[in-house]
């Protein structure tokens, strides 16, 4: 089994060295990409945010197209059935 010890040996120590690394390296990296990652994300909300009014935007302008259609559909409906009255009214006078 002097293949596994070997083995176990090279992962162990590469993860201590990676952690130490990491260690020491996280207290630089971290500020930086706190300070690259707030503004992207103020970014990324915004653009969410305008999106989202525009959507509103959108869903209202075609809210209000569908009433003027079913408003027109029911003015329609009315004087067709006007008509057809009048009609039979002619037919049994």
């Amino acid at each position: 089994m002097p293949v596994l010890e070997n083995g176990l040996k090279g992962t162990i120590i590469t993860g201590l060295a990676v952690g130490i690394g990491v260690a020491l390296v996280a207290p630089v990296v971290i500020p930086v990409l706190a300070s690259v990652a707030k503004p992207l994300a103020k970014a990324l909300i915004k653009n969410g945010l305008v999106l989202f009014e525009k959507g509103k935007e959108a869903a209202a302008e075609l809210g209000e197209v569908v009433e003027d259609l079913v408003a027109e559909s029911k003015a329609e409906m009315t004087e067709t059935q006007k008509e057809v009255v009048a009609a039979e009214a002619e037919r049994g006078a």
